[in-house]
């Protein structure tokens, strides 16, 4: 029997230890795309508790939470910080087969030195021990053992960058904090609150937005601020990417009845967002951006607890509908003028893998090698099983060398151990290989292909 958790946790034969090991344990990390405070970075908090480093915010342990029948009360209510660990920490023996015991455990050891199994149990006890360790785990402590040389945030149009430029200009803060232009508010004219929000990117960009030229004018002059601290990339969240041309003149006609307080149809909504979409993927080939899109969500799919709680709090799921009609005349747009920029795809539906992997070798270029990627197993797929699986497909289907690799997509600073577990996944396909006489014991070009797909691929794509 293995030792649980052991130094060869997921290396299943010598190949994949000595590439793990060897090649990959060590290198740095590019998150290059993660949901968590540019603000607590710069201030550079310290938690008073593990709660408050490990549940806040964090709707991946909310879900288990409410899967064992938890209360509301101590998951996002008014109980006290060690009700809600206790709670969490009682549902643990049974996560057998949840990539979050696994995360949990590996957080606990590195960043700890906790090597005890959480559970109801030993709840008293953890709590006490990690909470000491926290006093000496400030955010930045925390981000500079993990190794991480550059953290990309996910920002509105509308922020002021202030956070970003602070750390830009602390030079004893090494690690690069970096923006990502979110334009999600800007596109998705049907959500509650877009006439509001059409008013405050205005005033962010300093006009008034009352055309399509208007709002073009107010987004890139916002992507020049974002440009200013370091921006490289951008990001977007729909459940579908839609395409349906349209004149300027029904664009105007349309953003002018929405922001008259008018309803518009389902079809208005994708001539809309599709002519949004594609100025801005333009745009982006112009700066020298990549454009990453996530979609496939069914997002707020509880109404009575988005009214309760809001967005982001655990209540989206996988969006089955098919899209790959409208992603490939979007692609299909941008390539034909010219103007499509380096792009990686996400799909949170896993059944879309093959897919993404046949369509990003349709629209390959020289700009980079692997112009467009499959991206990295997200969010319902960032276990043992989903990262098999995206890595397998895309070795498939286009080369796997190119790949950009993995990122936390996280509100914690406690997540950087996903790299090392999406490092010793990938190191236990890649030995098995060898080892089943699938690839060739080359451990020169071997340890290349590692540091390149936890590493270097995406200092290079991204130009950080």
């Amino acid at each position: 029997m293995k030792e649980f958790m052991g130094e060869d946790f997921l290396l299943p034969n010598e190949a994949a230890k000595k590439l793990y090991h060897e090649f990959a344990k060590n290198m740095p990390i590019v998150d290059y795309h993660c949901h968590i405070s540019p603000a607590e970075i710069a201030e550079n908090r310290v938690f008073e508790n593990i709660t408050q480093a490990w549940l806040g915010g964090d709707h991946y342990k909310w879900r288990l939470m409410r899967s064992n029948g938890v209360d509301e009360r101590y998951i996002t209510g008014d109980a006290s910080d060690r009700e809600k660990f206790q709670a969490f920490a009682e549902l643990m023996p049974k996560a057998i087969g949840n990539p979050m015991y696994h995360w949990c455990h590996l957080e606990l050891r590195r960043y700890f030195g906790c090597e005890q199994l959480l559970s109801g149990e030993t709840a008293e006890e953890i709590w006490n021990f990690c909470n000491e360790k926290l006093k000496e785990l400030p955010v930045r402590e925390i981000i500079r053992r993990s190794n991480v040389d550059v953290i990309v945030t996910t920002d509105d149009p509308v922020d002021s960058l202030s956070y970003h430029k602070l750390l830009r200009e602390d030079s004893s803060f090494k690690t690069k904090v970096l923006p990502a232009f979110r334009p999600d508010k800007a596109v998705n004219i049907e959500k509650d609150g877009f006439g509001e929000y059409m008013v405050a990117l205005g005033k962010a960009a300093g006009r008034s937005i009352d055309s399509m030229e208007d709002l073009y004018k107010a987004l890139s002059s916002r992507m020049d601020h974002f440009a200013a601290m370091g921006c490289r990339a951008s990001d977007h969240g729909v459940n579908e990417v839609a395409f349906a041309p349209a004149s300027r003149e029904e664009l105007d006609s349309i953003l002018h009845r929405r922001l008259s307080g008018e309803a518009i149809s389902v079809e208005d909504c994708g001539k809309y967002s599709s002519a949004v979409l594609l100025f801005l993927g333009r745009e982006y080939a112009r700066r020298g951006w990549v454009m990453e899109i996530h979609y496939g969500t069914s997002r707020n799919t509880n109404s009575r607890m988005f009214q309760k709680l809001g967005p982001d709090t655990g209540f989206d799921c996988i969006h089955s509908g098919d899209c790959a009609w409208g992603l490939l005349r979007f692609l299909d747009t941008l390539e034909s003028e010219g103007s499509l920029p380096k792009t990686i795809l996400f799909s949170l539906n896993p059944n879309d893998n093959a897919l993404l992997g046949s369509v990003i070798g349709c629209f390959q270029g020289t700009e980079a090698a692997g112009k467009l990627q499959h991206g990295a197993a997200w969010w319902f797929n960032d276990s043992k099983t989903g990262m098999t699986e995206q890595l397998t497909n895309l070795a498939n289907l286009s080369l796997l060398g190119n790949f950009v690799g993995m990122l936390t997509d996280s509100r914690s600073f406690l997540s950087y151990t996903r790299h090392e577990y999406f490092r010793r996944i990938l190191c236990g396909l890649l030995g098995s290989w060898v080892e089943n006489g699938e690839y060739p014991a080359d451990w020169s070009a071997l340890q290349k292909l590692v540091e390149d797909i936890c590493y270097n691929n995406a200092v290079r794509y991204f130009g950080y």
